[in-house]
């Protein structure tokens, strides 16, 4: 192949987006100075897709201090909180001016749930065709809400990611009622909200538009102004059923957009729930055995084949897991495959930091399940139905099954029996729910969610934290130690009244909720609170201080819909940190409590988690696998080479940008980031994954480009894209090692095979 300047152009440059990908400029604003950043790859939403013809014109715009962590309220306002700082004018005259760049005028345009708590928003350089304005009305009529923190969630609701599917027409659209019941102080609890239902013809077209294996039983969802979920009911015949509950806004769009669907999650434990389960005298024996597992787990997968799989089918799920999976079917070896043990090594060094600052415990008797409604009235109060499909690449009959009633069915399986309940974040002992999961033929269509009944004095999920059924996930666990032995009544999560105004909500009053927002965001203040009281004192989250701030994190949570600020007052901040903590200019000490054992046990058995189990360093001759060759090779080899600079050019770009190793990136197990996306790293996360698939799917696209060929030809110049990049000679060049893995995978199980 003659590597023209022609081609080099073509295949440099940045990763291709994929479809519903997009590149958009970013901002960070610090106190001082502002901050020009990407474009970065991100997944598209509504109004990007739509308007995807000025992608140039929008801009995301992140605020944060001048060590890129997230702004702390005490630089926006005084210390009593009454006076307003110059960082506080500067924000909002951010906000109002707009920032000018490459000679556009960029202005406030809107911002979704998740970007309000990373202190993000978009904004817009209007031009003679789209303005900002324009993209508001076209979104839909927000006239009619009179509440600030409302209306400005109901302009961002169009800005979630989702997966553009179907177009629906108002007429194939059936109006179903809300499920209410009154309690006898006239308090109405709605267990119908936010969920309708979805035809399964639809479902299924559905699932074929947003590429998934199998039909999910629900999907969460954006149809105009509605949002919510909507799960398969078979007995309908009508592609859509919605409630009042999921009406948000009036909108003339009429496009079903996916934001998540059931599926597939595995479940672990944190340091909130092992709290709340700690205080319902669940044993701390039982953390300490569920830990101590996981980490043997991790411990061995680095030693052979079958410990690999035995790790990779119940406790990985990351974006490799499927390429890992294939490698050890096709006999590689993490002991004498460099790449394949990088990727476990990254995993396992992420896994192991979780576990230490997190006490994020995988726990293999349970699912993280989208709450769903009983459509059928088939469940008492008390009860729920909990249907899951097999651990990732296992077969039914192989699953860790629970100790007391699992019924196989169609690769899925119903538990039976007591299941534990909760919904982070949770910080009340009321917060979990110990149902009764019952096997009824009624909900066999449903899969990978939590059934909850619509009877009863109170909707179950309003009892979890005061969630709802518009797509919260919940832990769900049927491992009988994890069955609390006490109870605790659940909290009362009625929201405080909203402040109403006289007149239609104002730009200018968005804007202005949204720097107050910044000012008043005292979630994380109050979840520190409350872990190192509950862990100093004897009542642990029963304690009359943690269950204020239990009640105090309710009200911060719903400022965003309310705009009733969280006062925490003086009398609830912790004196002193348990260890744990590692509040390094706070007074300290050591945990006696579980967590506190959990951390040690980490910090002192893995106090290095980049270190691992020893295996054997081979030389790079060794490390080249003679079994992969294909004859006919060496007239692909000049393709490959080019293919490979292009390939890593791109990648080093990436991590450059990122800072991060090859192995994390691909294996999407990333322990730390560049000090621009630190406090928000789990959205840059999602896009440095976003980029490693995008850059893995042009490579194989790469591949493909070269038109028709045979098996053997296929087989052929896939182990030359092997040679170039684990030749010895190769490897003084570049220990970047993922290029190959691209294609690589079919050839080791042709040549195994055949021998």
């Amino acid at each position: 192949m003659r590597t023209t300047n022609r081609r080099r152009e073509r295949y440099l440059g940045a990763v291709a987006a994929d479809e519903g990908q997009i590149y958009v400029k970013r901002v960070l604003v610090t106190p001082l100075k502002v901050y020009f950043i990407g474009p970065e790859l991100e997944e598209s939403n509504r109004v990007t897709r739509h308007f995807s013809h000025k992608l140039d014109n929008f801009l995301r715009v992140t605020f944060v201090d001048e060590d890129f962590d997230s702004l702390s309220s005490y630089v926006l306002s005084s210390s009593r909180g009454r006076t307003n700082t110059e960082v506080y004018y500067r924000l909002l005259a951010i906000l109002r001016l707009g920032i000018k760049l490459c000679g556009k005028d960029f202005q406030f345009l809107a911002f979704s749930a998740s970007q309000l708590r990373e202190n993000s928003l978009w904004m817009f350089a209007d031009d003679d065709e789209v303005t900002g304005e324009y993209i508001r009305q076209w979104m839909g009529d927000f006239l009619s809400i009179r509440n600030v923190a409302k209306c400005a969630a109901r302009m961002g609701q169009s800005f979630s990611t989702s997966t553009r599917t179907l177009d629906v027409p108002r007429g194939e659209v059936r109006q179903l009622s809300d499920v209410e019941t009154f309690t006898p102080e006239g308090h109405k609890y709605c267990f119908s909200d936010g969920i309708g239902t979805i035809s399964t013809e639809f479902a299924t077209r559905v699932a074929r538009r947003c590429r998934a294996s199998t039909v999910p039983s629900a999907f969460q969802i954006r149809y105009g102004g509605y949002k919510g979920v909507v799960a398969v009911d078979p007995a309908s015949c009508f592609k859509l059923s919605l409630r009042p509950s999921m009406s948000k806004f009036p909108s003339e769009q009429t496009t079903l957009d996916v934001l998540e669907k059931t599926r597939y999650i595995p479940s672990y434990l944190n340091r909130e729930i092992i709290s709340l389960l700690s205080t319902l005298e669940v044993p701390d024996e039982v953390f300490e055995r569920m830990q101590a597992h996981q980490v043997e787990l991790l411990d061995r997968m680095l030693l052979d084949s079958a410990a690999t799989y035995d790790v990779l089918r119940v406790l990985y799920a990351g974006e490799c897991h499927k390429l890992l999976v294939s490698m050890v079917l096709a006999g590689f070896s993490p002991v004498t495959e460099p790449y394949m043990r990088s990727l476990l090594q990254a995993f396992r060094a992420a896994q192991l930091l979780s576990l230490e600052k997190k006490s994020r415990i995988f726990v293999p008797k349970g699912r993280l399940l989208m709450g769903c409604l009983d459509e059928q009235r088939v469940l008492r109060y008390g009860q729920c139905f909990v249907q899951v499909s097999p651990l990732q690449g296992v077969p039914v009959e192989e699953e860790i099954h629970c100790d007391r009633g699992v019924t196989a069915r169609n690769q899925a399986f119903a538990v039976t029996g007591s299941v534990v309940v909760a919904k982070n974040p949770c910080l009340h002992p009321g917060d979990v729910l110990v149902l009764e999961a019952v096997d009824v033929p009624e909900l066999h269509h449903m899969v990978d969610c939590i059934v909850f009944p619509q009877q009863g004095p109170r909707p179950h999920p309003n009892e979890c934290s005061g969630s709802d059924l518009d797509g919260d996930q919940y832990f769900v666990s049927w491992d009988s130690a994890l069955i609390p032995p006490k109870r605790h009544p659940p909290m009362n999560y009625e929201a405080p009244p909203a402040m109403e105004l006289d007149h239609s909500v104002r730009l200018e009053e968005i804007q202005e909720f949204f720097v107050n927002w910044i000012t008043s965001d005292s979630l994380g203040v109050i979840a520190h609170a409350h872990l190192a009281l509950s862990d100093w004192s004897e009542l642990q989250t029963r304690d009359p201080k943690c269950m204020e701030l239990a009640r105090l994190y309710s009200v911060a949570v719903d400022f965003p819909k309310t705009g009733v600020p969280a006062v925490m007052p003086p009398e609830l901040r912790p004196e002193q940190y348990p260890d744990f903590m590692e509040k390094r200019n706070k007074r300290t000490y050591i945990s006696t409590r579980v967590i506190g054992k959990l951390y040690r046990s980490i910090r002192e058995s893995h106090r290095d988690t980049n270190t691992s189990p020893l295996v054997s360093e081979r030389s790079f001759d060794q490390q080249y696998d003679r079994a992969l060759v294909v004859q006919g090779y060496q007239s692909h080899l000049e393709e490959a080479k080019f293919f490979k600079e292009c390939y890593n050019s791109k990648l080093t770009s990436i991590l450059n940008h990122y800072k991060v190793s090859e192995a994390e990136i691909m294996s999407g197990s990333i322990r730390s980031l560049a000090r621009y996306s630190r406090r928000r790293q789990g959205d840059a996360m999602a896009r440095v994954v976003l980029a490693a698939k995008a850059l893995v799917k042009e490579a194989r696209g790469w591949f493909d480009d070269g038109g028709e060929i045979t098996e053997n030809e296929a087989c052929a110049k896939a182990f030359a894209w092997y040679h170039v990049t684990y030749h010895p000679e190769a490897r003084k060049e570049s220990d970047l090692l993922s290029f190959p893995w691209v294609v690589l995978v079919a050839i080791k199980k042709r040549n195994s095979a055949r021998s």
